[in-house]
């Protein structure tokens, strides 16, 4: 059909092949390379020409670069229109034998063709968003590439004269103008027409491109992809995630109905035993299955399924591409040993190398992108469903998942599934490439390479018990990280009471003892990886040695040749990745499996009941029954009117905070109902600040409007405290709030509450952190009968009898139940409980008052040799190169035996002597191999543990001794990731990638050592090479470095704000702002997925330049092999050429791990970071007290100035006073006076900045910290208890009997309580002590105190947070067991401290009054307006 179609070009081409100069037949050129292109453009035209038919196209205007390339096409419009009339002038113009169809049907093709390039053009232009059309570029480059037989053709034919160029003049040049036309087009083609709404992108992209020359910052970052974001990937896991839990939950269901059944059938047949040993069973199952599961892998495939697929047909094909080049090795090979070859045909496989090398480049790196993206977004779909998880997660689950094993979820389970999701397609493909592999050795060494595929197999099972154990060391090491993540937080959270208390020691032996455990495991798991690392390296040497023994040995017959070896090796080189990565695939998987269930254990607990709190009647408690954190059940029935002011009084552990989360919803409700009509506010008994600015604290995310902002600021008492602050209403406040005071922080929490405007409002005793006059203040002006929120519905849980007058009801609690419900006046008049409670109280207070009315740095890489040290760093390098040196060694030697083929010609005069010492030593240099990397392993792995050892010890121990003004001004967040990221990264990542790098670094230089040897021209082209990959590796790996301390920085948020949001879940679900902080939440994970994507990107272009490298160094080798064939073997040849293919994965692996390496490394620069830290003074000092000291308990502050921060003001200016020996001091002073910094500078929680502190003589800043703070005591004002046995609590450093502690708990009126309790003094208590109520932390606080019992005791309003009564037994605790010592009380009511022998009042960090308070309230100063703010000795009060 072509031939008839051509009909005179047929004769052009006589002999295609068996000459120098080899040509296409002229037919094919232009008809099957004319409409290949022409075939693609219009296979592809019907996706882009439907933007053209859209109803509303963009506008998008005309840019110069469209108008030239809309010129150029109208241009080769022309050329063929001039071509089609030039072909109908010659034959209607001349009498002679008409052209060939062909010239007809070629331009009318183009003239079509051409018109729709140009409607093509215009609907690129046409698309929103568009800069250009791939489409178009491989439409020109493939026009480009086949037109350039024809060029060659003509121009040949031109110059031999042998057509005559008069007749097929006007063809001739139409066609090389519309050659050059092409040329122009196809340069075109690859600009990008950047539309001005895309400038700022463009302008991204040169900053991204100069990443090198400056720092990048988060502002240079492109905005993400639709498909790329969190909110997007979030909505469609919830979707599939949602629909497999469900089906997931019944198929649990179905499962423990059977067992139901099961269990409930008779055992008439069986014995006692059988009986039993099957219940154990049962309940052993139903302990491991009791949640729904294998649910949360579907649900990732069925959302990611189409990027699955995508990325599957691209690793199809590039395995497939990766076979073709052994088939030309195998070519090439031949045509050396061939010499009458003409040379255009090694010419031309040295050029299919490249080209063939290229393709399966950009294969490979559009899966890579593809496959490092999945990860990405599943990452990012997981932490997602696990923050809006913790925002709903109901009560009694959250008792199950503390804060660290949460921040585990996202940091360390959340990355092993984005680790395996890159990988993942490995899975099938790995498989595909071993069958295939074998497949083509059949090919080459019949059935032989079944005694390799036997070695495979034998490899399989062992590698399969390997990662059974190894999945039971990830659970092990996971198990010892969340304890210590655990304790770490805790630590983090209480770190000033360790300080006050000197138990940092304790602490720290408990994380070390975690740690050391955790480094155990990881040790015998290094041991363990040690082995499939020993298998990997092995493997190809066992099959190959297997393979060509069996080979050479089945017959005599069978000589490895050049070609058959070679090709061989190549195929094994190939096997050799999919070999390595399938047991560590394998080892990924296991841990990803433990990770899974992590996961779907903890995604598929309940949610908080939405339903436990109606909102469409008034506020209303039918008759409730709920279970509370410490298992006490409470049955409450209430009825409260809208707009009224209900006061819930009760002792300690009554269940009034309980109350207050029954009505927010957040207790389990086992029966009855409770019905708030209207939005609520909420304000905890503890505040919970966000780290933001005050403003944004108090508007938590409402508008703002200015005059009630005013007055909310006025009737919370913030507007002296504004003035205080060095940026008033926008002072950024701390993590926790923890550059507040107690009552700042409270008040903060009531501004909030009282700006949100709420219906309802929950109080759980906002007063007790406050001082009395502030109270006074905040009663009158808020929440009171006059306050601010007059007209709204309060409940308001308080310890301060002074205001229950004026509360239109008040609830009483005894033991979780209502015992009296009234107004103030009805309930002293019906003489219960309440009114004996108050005569009680009353009496105490009247009695008082009568009677007293970048790079990084090499230093980094050196400190992490020093903690691994030198003897380890030193031995396994030389070890890893002796295995290089025994690496040449075999590939020279099995180069050597391939030339047997051409000694022995006569394959049956083949020695089998020389035949096995061949075999032998071959096999002993395998083994040799690996033998060495095995030891190297084990070397680096104990090396490794040394590092992780030493590093974790200096961080935990710099961490403990920082002082507090680093705690203020660092988030916890960041201090978790130094243990929780950055040590995982020197634990696990950066040993693999050191290892890693050396290894590829030794094998890069070898496999050049020996195309050098074989190929001597190649040594003109190595220094070239190396100079362009030095230059390339040095402009990403500054990029890379910068996008990985981005991600690294913007990661560091997502823990803070993760952590933040579960401490104040209670307030954000009783405002209802749970949906404002899930956007807050995909804002920052987006700001960390920009740098991760971009990182992604930089690393793909890295990897195609690279491997172009790696394809020139295959295409030189080959090049210069065909030039020196004359002087060559083939078996040098084979061996250059086999290894030349090789250095494409090398060179990649050896930059990715070069720079995951470096970018480990940050990992220990930072841990370095934060173990320099400037610490606090010595605990231990060489001036230590005497025994017993301090014996007096006198206290001396001589002209006393602190502050907070070298660059701020004074916090306490020149304090000068005596405190005598005994004394009774009591501190008093507005809010921000200096109270407790008085306090702080007496454990030296803070130093001097001038004057000093004498305690009996001796000037403490002399002292050792434990020495000081270990000889005092104090009860702080925050209860802080951390998760441990009760014992632990009181005693961590157990330097005292069990007898000491239950006679300091019968003091401190717990002995009942403990008693009572199951497990005694080993009674666990929850993180942050959850499971007692604030009372009964602050009475095992006042144990602390009398276990430890010291001659100074300081009282930081200690009584706040608890009721009357627990307030009195605490005070006439502290007068009877503390009445030798010398006691300094901080306090908010002033009847705790009128029994003082002195007052100390405090304004403005001075000491304004210091006198008895009899004296005191003689002069009415400001003690005296501090007495009469909290009604002491008012007729109101006597009446009590």
């Amino acid at each position: 059909l072509l031939i008839s179609f051509c009909i005179k070009f047929t004769s052009l081409n006589a002999s295609l092949l068996d000459r120098p100069d080899p040509d296409l037949p002229v037919c094919v050129e232009r008809t099957v390379l004319v409409w290949v292109p022409l075939a693609f453009l219009w296979f592809r035209a019907p996706w882009h020409l439907a933007t053209l038919f859209k109803k509303t196209p963009p506008k998008a205007p005309l840019s110069k670069l469209y108008i030239c390339k809309q010129v150029l096409v109208s241009l080769l419009f022309l050329t063929a229109v001039s071509e089609l009339a030039a072909t109908f002038g010659e034959d209607y113009g001349s009498a002679n034998k008409k052209n060939p169809p062909v010239l007809y049907a070629n331009p009318a093709l183009f003239v079509v063709s051409w018109l729709l390039v140009m409607l093509l053009q215009e609907a690129v232009r046409r698309r929103e968003k568009a800069v250009d059309s791939g489409s178009l570029f491989l439409f020109w480059l493939l026009q480009v590439v086949c037109e350039i037989f024809s060029f060659q053709s003509l121009l040949r034919e031109a110059l031999k004269e042998v057509l005559s160029l008069k007749q097929y003049r006007p063809h001739f040049h139409l066609f090389y103008i519309a050659y050059g036309l092409k040329l122009i087009a196809l340069v075109l083609s690859a600009m990008a027409d950047v539309p001005p709404d895309l400038q700022d992108m463009a302008k991204k992209v040169q900053k991204f491109m100069v990443g090198y020359k400056r720092p990048l910052v988060l502002e240079d970052m492109w905005e993400l992809n639709e498909m790329d974001s969190t909110g997007y990937i979030s909505q469609r896991f919830e979707e599939m995630m949602s629909q497999e839990l469900r089906k997931a939950r019944i198929r649990l269901q179905k499962k423990q109905d059977r067992k139901k059944k099961s269990r409930s059938k008779p055992y008439s047949d069986h014995n006692g035993l059988v009986k039993g040993i099957s219940q154990d069973m049962l309940i052993m199952e139903d302990g491991e299955t009791n949640y729904p599961h294998s649910w949360l892998v579907p649900s990732i495939a069925k959302t990611f399924k189409w990027v699955l697929i995508e990325s599957a047909f691209f690793k199809l094909l590039q395995d497939l591409l990766a076979f073709v080049s052994p088939q030309l090795l195998k070519l090439l090979i031949g045509f050396t040993k061939d010499k009458p070859v003409h040379a255009w045909q090694g010419y031309l496989y040295a050029s299919l190398l490249l080209l063939v090398a290229i393709i399966h480049s950009m294969f490979l790196q559009q899966f890579t992108l593809r496959s490092f993206k999945l990860g990405m977004r599943v990452r990012a779909a997981i932490t997602a469903a696990v923050y809006k998880k913790a925002l709903t997660l109901s009560n009694d689950a959250r008792k199950e998942s503390t804060v660290g094993q949460m921040v585990t979820l996202i940091s360390a389970d959340a990355h092993c599934f984005n680790e395996v999701t890159n990988f993942i397609h490995l899975l099938w493909s790995c498989p595909v490439q071993i069958a295939l592999a074998l497949s083509f050795l059949w090919v080459e060494l019949g059935p032989s390479v079944l005694a390799g595929l036997l070695v495979m197999v034998l490899m399989v099972p062992i590698n399969g018990l390997l990662a059974i154990k190894s999945k039971s060391f990830q659970a092990k090491s996971m198990t010892y990280k969340d304890k210590r993540m655990k304790i770490l937080n805790e630590i983090l959270s209480g770190i000033k009471i360790l300080k006050l208390y000197a138990w940092e020691p304790s602490f720290e032996a408990q994380i070390q003892g975690f740690r050391e455990q955790e480094l155990q495991v990881m040790r015998k798991s290094a041991y363990l990886s040690s082995i499939p690392t020993f298998i990997f390296f092995c493997a190809p040497t066992f099959v190959s040695l297997a393979t060509f023994a069996v080979f050479v040995s089945v017959s005599p017959n069978n000589v490895l040749d050049a070609e058959k070896t070679f090709t061989s090796i190549s195929l094994f080189n190939i096997l050799r990745a999919p070999l390595g990565m399938l047991p560590l695939l394998i080892s990924a998987m296991v841990q990803m499996s433990v990770s899974k269930r992590r996961l779907e254990k903890f995604l598929s607990r309940d949610d908080l009941d939405i339903n436990a709190v109606n909102h469409d009647n008034m506020l209303s408690v039918m008759p409730f029954t709920f279970m509370p954190v410490w298992v006490r059940f409470l049955s409450v029935s209430l009825d409260i009117n809208p707009g009224s002011l209900v006061a819930v009084v009760g002792a300690v552990g009554s269940g009034k905070s309980s109350l207050i989360s029954a009505l927010l919803g957040e207790m389990h409700n086992l029966s009855g109902s409770v019905n708030i009509k209207g939005s609520v506010a909420y304000v905890p008994q503890q505040a919970w600040i966000q780290n933001a600015t005050l403003k944004d604290n108090i508007l938590f995310g409402s508008d703002l409007d200015e005059l009630r902002f005013q007055r909310v600021l006025e009737a919370c008492a913030l507007e002296q405290d504004l003035e205080l602050l060095p940026a008033g209403i926008q002072a950024e406040i701390g993590e926790k709030g923890i550059n507040l005071s107690g009552g700042q922080k409270q008040r903060v929490s009531l501004a909030r509450a009282a700006y949100s405007s709420a219906d309802v409002y929950l109080l759980d005793d906002p007063l007790s952190a406050v001082d009395s006059h502030v109270g006074k203040h905040l009663f009158e002006r808020l929440i009171g009968p006059q306050g601010l929120l007059k007209d709204k519905t309060r409940i308001l849980v308080t310890h301060g009898i002074s205001f229950l007058p004026y509360v239109d009801e008040i609830v009483v609690l005894v033991d979780g139940v209502v015992s009296e419900v009234g107004s103030y006046s009805s309930l002293r008049a019906s003489k219960g409980a309440f009114s004996e409670f108050l005569d009680t109280y009353a009496k105490q207070e009247s009695s008082e008052c009568f009677s007293l009315s970048h790079q990084v740095k090499f230093s980094v890489y050196l400190q992490y040799l020093r903690s691994m040290g030198w003897c380890y760093g030193t031995m396994f390098i030389t070890v890893y190169f002796i295995q290089n040196l025994a690496f040449i060694g075999q590939n020279l030697w099995l180069s050597d035996w391939t030339n047997d083929a051409v000694r022995y010609p006569n394959e049956s005069t083949y020695p089998a002597r020389i035949r096995d010492v061949r075999v032998g030593a071959y096999g002993g240099l395998g083994m040799a191999q690996g033998f060495l990397v095995f030891v190297g392993t084990l070397l680096l792995a104990d090396g490794a543990i040394c590092a992780s050892r030493t590093l974790h010890t200096r961080l935990l121990s710099n961490i403990l001794r920082a002082p507090m003004l680093f705690f203020d001004t660092t988030p916890s967040g960041r201090v978790v990731n130094r243990f929780a990221k950055d040590m995982f990264t020197v634990d696990e990542l950066i040993p693999a990638a050191l290892r890693s790098v050396i290894l590829k670094m030794l094998e890069l230089l070898a496999t050049l050592v020996i195309i050098c040897l074989a190929v001597p021209l190649f040594t003109a082209v190595v220094i070239p090479l190396i100079a362009i990959y030095y230059f390339v590796e040095r402009f990403y790996l500054t990029t890379s470095r910068q996008l990985r301390r981005l991600d690294s920085v913007s990661r560091s948020p997502i823990y803070s704000h993760f952590g933040e949001t579960v401490s104040g879940l209670p307030v954000i679900r009783a405002y209802g702002y749970q949906e404002r902080f899930l956007e807050q939440n995909t804002v920052t994970i987006d700001n960390n997925l920009k740098c991760v994507c971009q990182l992604i990107v930089s690393n793909r272009w890295m990897a195609i330049r690279l491997e172009f490298l790696g394809n020139l160094v295959v295409f030189f080798s080959a090049l210069f092999a065909v030039i020196s064939r004359d002087s060559l073997d083939s078996g040098l040849v084979g061996l250059s050429v086999s290894y030349a293919l090789n250095v494409t994965l090398i060179l990649n692996t050896l930059v990715r791990m070069t720079s995951q390496l470096e970018t480990h490394v940050v990992s220990v620069e930072r841990v370095k970071e934060y173990a320099e830290i400037p610490n606090e003074a010595a605990w231990i000092a060489e001036k230590r007290p005497p025994d017993g000291w301090p014996s007096e308990g006198r206290v001396r502050f001589e002209d006393y100035k602190v502050r907070y921060r070298p660059e701020l003001e004074l916090v306490l200016h020149g304090i000068t006073c005596d405190i005598r020996s005994n004394e009774k001091i009591g501190i008093v002073g507005r809010t921000g006076a200096g109270k407790s910094s008085l306090t702080n500078c007496l454990f030296r929680i803070m130093e001097a900045a001038e004057g000093r502190i004498l305690i009996d003589g001796v000037d403490i800043a002399r002292l050792g910290l434990h020495d000081l703070r270990s000889r005092l005591t104090i009860i702080p004002q925050d209860p802080v208890l951390f998760s441990g046995t009760l014992r632990m609590n009181l005693d961590p450093f157990e330097k005292y009997s069990d007898e000491d502690i239950w006679k300091v708990l019968e003091l401190a009126h717990l002995k009942d309580f403990v008693g009572g309790l199951a497990a005694g003094l080993q009674h666990e208590v929850a993180e942050g002590g959850e499971n007692l109520s604030v009372g009964q932390r602050q009475l095992l606080c006042l144990a602390r105190a009398l276990l430890r019992k010291s001659r100074i005791l300081i009282l930081d309003e200690a009584t706040a947070a608890v009721d009357l009564e627990t307030d009195n037994l605490i005070q006439t605790t502290i007068r009877r067991e503390f009445a030798h010592c010398t006691v300094l009380t901080i306090a908010h009511r002033i009847n705790t401290i009128l029994d003082s022998s002195r007052v100390m009042v405090l304004d403005a960090g001075k000491i304004v009054e210091f006198d008895s308070p009899a004296t005191l309230l003689q002069k009415q100063g400001q003690f005296f307006a501090l007495a009469r703010d909290s009604g002491i000795c008012t007729a109101e009060t006597t009446s009590l």
